[in-house]
């Protein structure tokens, strides 16, 4: 088996950008030392989720300090709460190299993320990132060349306006969040199998306009073994689950191999 190379936080958004195949992990746990062991595993990004995480600023700031920390190249990125310029200023200024905004429905909605990610005259980002200033640019127009912006689609009307959202400029890749696009689409939980077919022909309505558009394309995964089945359809880059989820299954697992009498 080959080794994955090594991830460079540097190259990241190039890398988003190209098209090439990417691995990032999913943090929702308020767990800086944690997050900085997954940092060092060897995925090329690691995403803090401020939207359905548990975390807040401090956090937030703490997580991807512990991701610069690891020193392994991964890039931290953040899920911001809402497609807002003071959330995705906030995770931008404590240093984050990408932004993934939620719920993008329109091309005007996207173009509002981008400007909220891209100082003037190419935005309106607020010019003020005290720890970012250091790592990332260091000048304006570096930022806006480094700075990764990732707009999701998840909702009903942003899968019918994928094509003009994956044209907007600026836009560096889409992302798909599959329970919420599953329950768009009519589906009673967040995996309900009974929309499946109509959850597959969403998926290559997005990786089609994508295709077409130029841009990079992702989605979340609940494992590897997914993850690696939506590279192989022509995903772009991928996360996998998220620390929680893998702190219950390791402690079920290993309560599961004790026999019940000894306990």
């Amino acid at each position: 088996m080959t080794s994955r190379p090594t991830p460079s936080a540097t190259g990241f958004t190039e890398r988003l950008r190209s098209g090439r195949q990417t691995i990032g992990y999913w943090v929702v746990c308020d767990n800086p030392i944690a997050t900085e062991r997954i940092a060092m595993a060897g995925y090329d990004y690691v995403c803090i989720d401020a939207q359905h995480g548990l975390i807040e600023y401090r956090g937030l700031l703490a997580g991807i300090t512990a991701i610069d920390a690891a020193g392994t190249g991964a890039a931290a990125l953040v899920r911001v709460q809402a497609n807002d310029p003071f959330w995705i200023s906030q995770a931008l200024d404590a240093g984050a190299r990408g932004v993934v905004v939620p719920m993008v429905g329109t091309a005007s909605e996207a173009k509002a993320a981008v400007a909220a990610c891209r100082f003037p005259p190419a935005g309106h980002r607020s010019n003020g990132a005290l720890r970012a200033g250091l790592r990332i640019g260091p000048s304006p127009a570096q930022s806006n060349a480094d700075i990764a912006c990732v707009v999701m689609i998840e909702t009903a009307l942003g899968l019918r306006n994928v094509a003009e959202i994956v044209s907007v400029p600026g836009v560096d890749a889409i992302y798909i969040g599959p329970s919420d696009l599953r329950l768009a689409l009519g589906g009673a939980t967040p995996t309900d199998p009974a929309v499946d077919a109509e959850f597959d022909d969403a998926l290559r309505t997005v990786l089609e306009a994508a295709k077409v558009a130029g841009i990079a394309v992702g989605i979340h995964c609940p494992d590897g073994v997914t993850a690696a089945r939506r590279l192989a359809a022509g995903f772009n880059f991928v996360s996998v689950a998220n620390d929680l989820m893998h702190l219950e299954q390791a402690v079920k697992s290993h309560l599961a191999d004790v026999p019940e009498e000894s306990c």
